[in-house]
């Protein structure tokens, strides 16, 4: 089982940009140093209340040089908001000096905002995400090319430094919804799954879809399914439920605010039904299939639950989804994480 965290370089309230980052950068080196095999960067624009992390690639190419042996992933880079060409440059680069660490997460987001403040219509994501990811393959081929898409052109070019991992970084895609997993699963890419917006079981039945699909389309394998989740340990199983409570349900409250403001122009009846859903979420609902809160034997129990249930070989976990735990709190958390639930999974 891989375990990784999932950093947003989050704001605190009355904090500076400069502490987010040292925060987060902090946050790394502990996880390096305990044993962690990922760090996975967010990415999110035009957020002061809650990110400084809008250029997760910069970001990646600061822990490539202060880490030594944990892979450094995106989660997710959104394509259709930058050139597929500038994009394959600096993916490579980071793949250069990391010495091949890196994992190249690629999703279009549900974030209509950002796309309106690039002046990109969020109706054109989908087609701009599939000539994205085909530039990038082609980019990293090693050999010169050009492409004439709809909305990307290339003439004659070729793409310096290549990445060191071949054929290129690993593709890992992020999906909520089911024509997204079915689309996955056909392109025959690992998977990025979460349980913010419909909950465990809607959950089980798209990774029902995406392995059929992946079969179907005549890939090796069953495909693999990281699982991004909040999680929260503490020395007491008390301590775990209620120092995280405050946290959790401000994340999922803000979650439905997110989700309802999201809505490309006209509205989507899913998106809404999704708000109206987390909305409604007390700690007991957040508790029994949203989050792992516990000691660490609860957590391992919670953790091989999912393993059987939706058939995961990674975890990525949020360590405080929210931005209202402590600095300390966070710390400990991923010390009992990492000393006490890894190994159990290893």
């Amino acid at each position: 089982m891989h375990f990784g965290i999932f950093m947003e370089f989050g704001f605190r309230d009355g904090g500076s940009e400069a502490e987010a980052f040292r925060e987060g950068l902090d946050l790394v080196d502990a996880a390096e140093a305990w044993g962690m095999d990922s760090a996975w960067l967010s990415e999110f624009h035009f957020s002061p209340e809650r990110s400084v992390l809008s250029s997760p690639i910069v970001v990646a190419g600061a822990l490539a040089a202060r880490t030594q042996r944990m892979r450094i992933g995106l989660a997710v880079y959104v394509l259709p908001l930058n050139n597929p060409l500038r994009i394959a440059e600096e993916a490579a680069t980071v793949d250069q000096l990391s010495g091949g660490r890196f994992d190249f997460g690629i999703g279009r987001s549900g974030f209509v905002r950002s796309y309106n403040a690039y002046n990109i219509d969020y109706g054109e994501s989908q087609d701009r995400f599939e000539e994205s990811l085909e530039i990038l393959r082609l980019a990293w081929s090693g050999k010169k090319f050009s492409f004439d898409g709809k909305y990307y052109q290339v003439m004659d070019a070729l793409v310096v430094p290549q990445p060191v991992q071949k054929p290129h970084p690993p593709m890992r895609m992020a999906a909520t919804s089911p024509a997204t997993f079915k689309t996955v699963a056909e392109l025959g890419l690992p998977l990025f799954v979460g349980l913010r917006g419909d909950g465990l079981g809607t959950l089980v039945e798209n990774i029902k879809m995406y392995r059929e699909t992946w079969r179907r389309s005549g890939h090796d394998g069953d495909g693999s399914v990281y699982l991004r989740v909040t999680i929260y340990a503490a020395d007491t199983e008390a301590a775990a439920l209620e120092e995280p409570r405050e946290n959790i349900i401000y994340y999922f409250e803000r979650q439905a605010r997110l989700v309802a403001a999201s809505s490309p122009k006209g509205g989507s009846a899913a998106r809404a039904n999704t708000a109206a859903t987390l909305s409604a979420l007390s700690y007991d609902d957040i508790l029994r299939d949203r989050v792992a809160f516990g000691t660490a034997t609860r957590l391992i129990d919670r953790i091989n639950e999912w393993r059987e249930v939706l058939g995961i070989d990674g975890i990525t976990a949020e360590m405080n989804a929210g931005g209202m735990l402590s600095e300390p709190q966070v710390t400990n958390s991923l010390r009992i994480i990492t000393r006490d639930v890894m190994p159990a999974f290893k």
